[in-house]
């Protein structure tokens, strides 16, 4: 197959952070996909609906005039959410989900949820009004190893919330292991997961080996081949419990290169091209537009988008940087050759 066209993709979990990196980032995603859930963990975090429409104004602002984008506005959850205001954003119809961060499991994370169960009216009334809860799952118990924050999530908070919430759809952010590959299927309907394309292309490997590869950390972190093969069953099954979702996080080069590392991969300069190279070498393509397409706004209850995006098989090489000076940052595959291109 030389070409592939498939209906408008979603990009089911974004970061476009804001200010000028956001001027840098926001177009690279406008052109491939016609909308995407915007994650809500700035500084400060997007926590009312009156900061979410300030921040939506200001995305659309920095979509190019020849492009057509629609920001899906979250909410960060925090203990200090109140059942009123998860009213209110539901009435709304701008806020499409609330995002639940443990506390300090990742980039910006501090005002995050310490105690889960804590929060369980909240969930109740997300429940109640209808509003999907997105997770990132994975504990940020130090006494843990990062490679096993997932599942240990999942065995300790996540079974029990979807015994006490039956009726909460939930979306397990960019899972990462066999284990919540296998929870999500065996899960009901209400449960759904998204895969970013670095799971799906690379292993540890790709992090550790022949020395730190730091624009290949992110959170949570990559895992073993096994772990990769896994997601890419599941992206590729034609389950419409998996669907796309880049978590393309950008951070300036000079913060990831040095020793806080942030985590966080940026793939939305190449996002769909990398996933047709994960689905290509899976001999998949045909499971590509479900996976990008369909599932995610099926799950959301949005409509199918209209129009097509191409791709054909024509390699090409990563630039080094995007962005410019101190506020340049480096894609994920930097300098690499990738075999597919965006039409």
């Amino acid at each position: 197959m030389k070409t592939l066209t498939i209906n408008r993709p979603d990009d089911c979990h974004l970061h476009v952070r804001n200010g000028e990196i956001l001027k840098t980032v926001l177009p690279h995603t406008a052109r491939q996909f016609a909308r995407a859930i915007i994650m809500p963990n700035l500084k400060p975090p997007v926590t009312t609906l009156a900061q979410a429409l300030t921040y939506r104004e200001e995305i659309l602002q920095a979509v190019p005039g020849d492009m057509d984008f629609t920001p899906l506005m979250t909410l960060y959850l925090t203990s200090a959410t109140t059942v009123d205001e998860i009213k209110t954003a539901a009435a709304s119809n701008i806020i499409q989900a609330f995002k639940l961060y443990p506390a300090g499991a990742t980039t910006n994370s501090d005002s995050g949820v310490a105690d889960i169960k804590a929060i369980y009216p909240l969930l109740a009334a997300l429940e109640h009004h209808d509003l999907p809860l997105l997770v990132h799952g994975e504990v940020a118990d130090e006494a843990c190893d990062i490679f096993d924050r997932e599942k240990m999530f999942i065995d300790t908070y996540l079974a029990d919330m979807v015994v006490n919430f039956p009726s909460l759809r939930i979306v397990v952010e960019h899972v990462t292991t066999t284990e919540a590959v296998q929870f999500v299927q065996n899960a009901g309907a209400t449960i759904a997961a998204t895969i970013t394309p670095q799971h799906l292309l690379f292993n540890r490997n790709a992090l550790l080996a022949g020395g730190i590869k730091p624009h290949y950390y992110c959170l949570p972190i990559i895992k073993r081949e096994s772990h990769r093969l896994s997601l890419v069953a599941a992206a590729t099954s034609g389950n419409p419990k998996f669907f796309l979702g880049t978590d393309s996080a950008p951070h300036q080069t000079s913060l990831k290169e040095n020793a806080c590392g942030c985590a966080g991969c940026y793939s939305a300069h190449a996002a769909l091209e990398l996933y047709a190279e994960a689905f290509d070498q899976a001999e998949a393509l045909d499971k590509l537009e479900g996976f990008a397409s369909f599932y995610g706004a099926d799950f959301y209850r949005l409509p199918r988008n209209s129009g097509t995006v191409t791709l054909e098989k024509n390699a090409w090489t990563v630039p080094s940087i995007y962005g410019e000076a101190d506020l340049s940052i480096t894609p994920l595959k930097a300098n690499d050759t990738l075999f597919w291109k965006l039409v």
